[in-house]
């Protein structure tokens, strides 16, 4: 299982390794953006473009510029849409990748230190009953289909009209 709290290394190793990691894909996503650009939009991918996530991402980056890019990295579910947005709008990699760094470095800190509490949280948390593990997923799942649901009925614009 990758689960780098069990690695025996210390920290600056896990960080690096992270960095590593959520570098490589970063640009891959950032790569496959400027290979849609060029034509990929006739094919499958183009389904990515079309989601909301994406449309937020390409919104960040239209206003914000390259540290939307950097910024993305302390969201969930937004990064990987500003990185493919950031590829398919061209961002110039003069631009992109010191944004993109920095993005990184964050997300591997962030997970490398806060986020492996969580995991020996969890850890924990399984050994002494997976059920509450369970449960805990299932109240983390309620209360996003919650807030999800709460903003689609508040903007009925977002909400795609059923096809006929």
């Amino acid at each position: 299982m990758f689960d780098p709290s069990t690695w025996d290394a210390p920290l600056a190793l896990v960080v690096s390794a992270l960095f590593v990691i959520v570098m490589l894909r970063a640009n891959a996503t950032y790569w496959l953006g400027r290979g849609i650009a060029a034509g990929a939009r006739r094919t499958r991918l183009v389904r990515l473009m079309e989601s909301r996530h994406y449309a937020t991402g390409e919104r960040w980056l239209n206003r914000w510029g390259a540290p939307a890019v950097s910024v993305s990295f302390l969201t969930v579910g937004i990064q990987t849409m500003v990185n493919l947005a950031a590829g398919a709008t061209r961002m110039p990699l003069r631009r992109y990748l010191p944004a993109v760094t920095v993005g990184c470095i964050m997300w591997a800190f962030l997970y490398g230190t806060v986020g492996m509490i969580g995991f020996r949280a969890i850890g924990l948390l399984w050994a002494r009953s997976p059920w509450w593990v369970l449960a805990l997923a299932l109240v983390v799942a309620a209360v996003a289909f919650a807030i999800v649901r709460k903003r689609d009925v508040a903007r009925p614009e977002a909400v795609e009209p059923a096809a006929h």
